[in-house]
């Protein structure tokens, strides 16, 4: 049956973000014989390769350590309409009841509202390093502080994944209480300041770990959705812990499932899946 051409469903700016858990059926799965198995990892394989060829759009493969799961990808590509169709077809690339769904979640790459100004680093400039607007220092820094905002907003809206083997994806919020912990009770200004800090301890992990806050308020059950890349599980769960003790999160955050993937290509994968 051919599938009905439908315009595209775009964000005004960035990426849509699906994160997929599933469970292998392995009762299911074993009654293909050895020549079904073959086509239907076939059939996965291209559809991954077809998927990764899309312009503009990743995706990537793991396996989940604990029981929660046992494989997932995630898929970030502009069109929504393009994301529901790719993600129905890795569901059941396998063959119907295979792969079965555990987890999911959908979110939205975005810029940070909280993102330091060309106005306000241009004060700091003359409070801070008392240096003179329109001097010939101010401007060298000016300019180089928007090359670099630049390329910070582009890595956050169009960002390009690194194939590091730990994956850790947890949903989180700020919380709305009425006990005085409420995050959208405070002024901007006083949000601004306290993300200005909990950004600093994040920068103490760059180089060590990537990460990728995707917006998911009126998407999915929480505000956002965070992914970390690390070459170990020491330094994701070094930042988890010590962000922790940030005000920001001690204060204002809650947190929900966590989920730990290692990536890897799909050979690795079927044979880690005893696919």
């Amino acid at each position: 049956m051919e599938t009905p051409a439908l315009d595209p469903i775009l964000p005004a700016e960035g990426r849509h973000v699906l994160h997929l858990f599933f469970r292998i059926d392995y009762g299911n799965w074993d009654l293909f014989d050895g020549t079904q198995k073959i086509e239907a990892k076939t059939a996965l394989a291209e559809l991954v390769q077809e998927i990764r060829a899309t312009p503009d759009t990743q995706l990537l493969t793991f396996s989940v350590v604990t029981p929660k799961a046992d494989l997932g990808f995630m898929l970030l590509t502009p069109d929504l309409q393009a994301a529901d169709a790719l993600a129905k077809q890795l569901a059941l690339a396998l063959g119907p009841g295979v792969l079965l769904p555990e987890y999911s979640w959908l979110s939205m790459t975005e810029r940070s509202e909280y993102t330091t100004s060309n106005e306000d680093y241009a004060a700091s400039l003359e409070t801070e390093e008392k240096l003179t607007p329109g001097s010939a220092e101010f401007e060298e820094k000016i300019t180089a502080f928007r090359t670099r905002m630049e390329k910070y907003s582009k890595d956050r809206l169009e960002p390009n994944l690194p194939d590091w083997p730990v994956l850790c994806f947890y949903p989180m919020s700020k919380r709305r209480g009425t006990d005085g912990q409420n995050w959208y009770a405070l002024d901007f200004a006083v949000r601004k300041k306290l993300m200005a800090g909990h950004a600093r301890v994040g920068r103490t992990y760059s180089g060590r770990i990537l990460q990728l806050i995707t917006g998911s308020t009126g998407l999915d059950d929480m505000e956002w959705g965070v992914t970390l890349f690390a070459r170990s599980t020491s330094e994701i769960k070094a930042i988890v812990y010590e962000m922790r003790f940030d005000e920001v999160s001690a204060q204002y955050a809650d947190f929900g499932e966590f989920f730990i993937g290692l990536q890897m290509p799909l050979d690795a994968l079927f044979a880690r899946m005893s696919l």
